[in-house]
């Protein structure tokens, strides 16, 4: 039986300071454990347009990422925003126990707010294999694309990792049960809290759901915490197999 147990942190993300978000990541996670350690978008800076001041230039927060995985000896994920080769991504780190880590460079950038003419699109989807589960990587604004995260039958399980303001909640709430439903798939949306250096408010909706539409989690303080059975998953697709009538079809990259 393969299970994963996750804890995801609602936090309200010091704006631009990367060393009290570090601070209180490890402080609101100090007497829990879990297989996976999940952090909001840009949870080491917020979602910053000033690119050129906060991106990771030495690997700032994955070099964290990864001491925090090495003293928790679980795997840690959330996205920051980073610079390489000259131009600067948001980017969605997977770091494992042991140190090794994967990305997903988010791909929809947000034009509402300037972020594709700041930050460069990601090209490809991502898939991790952790504790027996496929997972796909998806960033905030990348939830509102339905095409891009269809489950072609190579994925278990969703994270979503946000910062999605309270003027536009509601849009996130439907979204993430209807993306959980229709791709058969565990989902996990963490979103952040508090107001950040913009003044745009943040309410506690982070979420986790199960494909048939129940939300699975529970609730302590700012943590959310939730348990994924993959057997409990394959017997309710055994049992309604929507996935083998989806439509065919193929991503166009560009």
């Amino acid at each position: 039986m393969s299970t994963l147990k996750i804890a995801g942190l609602n936090l309200d993300i010091a704006w631009k300071n990367k060393e009290e978000n570090f601070r209180q990541i490890e402080n609101e996670f100090a007497t829990t454990e879990a297989d996976l350690f999940l952090l909001p978008e840009m949870f080491s800076t917020g979602f910053c347009m000033e690119a050129d001041e906060v991106a990771d230039r030495n690997e700032e927060s994955l070099m964290w990422m990864k001491s925090f995985a090495k003293d928790k000896n679980s795997a840690v994920a959330g996205s920051v925003s980073v610079e390489e080769n000259g131009k600067f991504y948001n980017r969605f780190y997977f770091v494992f126990p042991n140190g090794n880590y994967e990305y997903y460079d988010k791909r929809h950038l947000f034009s509402y707010s300037g972020e594709d003419k700041i930050y460069t699109a990601g090209t490809e989807r991502k898939i991790i294999d952790y504790k027996g589960f496929k997972i796909l990587l998806q960033v905030c604004f990348d939830l509102r694309f339905p095409v891009f995260s269809r489950n072609q039958n190579d994925y278990d399980a969703v994270l979503y990792v946000a910062n999605w303001p309270k003027s536009r909640v509601e849009a996130w709430k439907s979204l993430l049960k209807a993306r959980s439903i229709e791709n058969q798939a565990f989902l996990f949306g963490l979103n952040r809290i508090g107001t950040d250096g913009y003044n745009l408010e943040y309410e506690e909706s982070s979420l986790v759901y199960f494909p048939d539409g129940r939300e699975i989690s529970e609730r302590k303080n700012n943590l959310i915490i939730t348990e994924w059975n993959l057997d409990e998953l394959k017997d309710f697709r055994s049992k309604f197999p929507f996935l083998n009538e989806r439509d065919e079809f193929q991503l166009n990259s560009n």
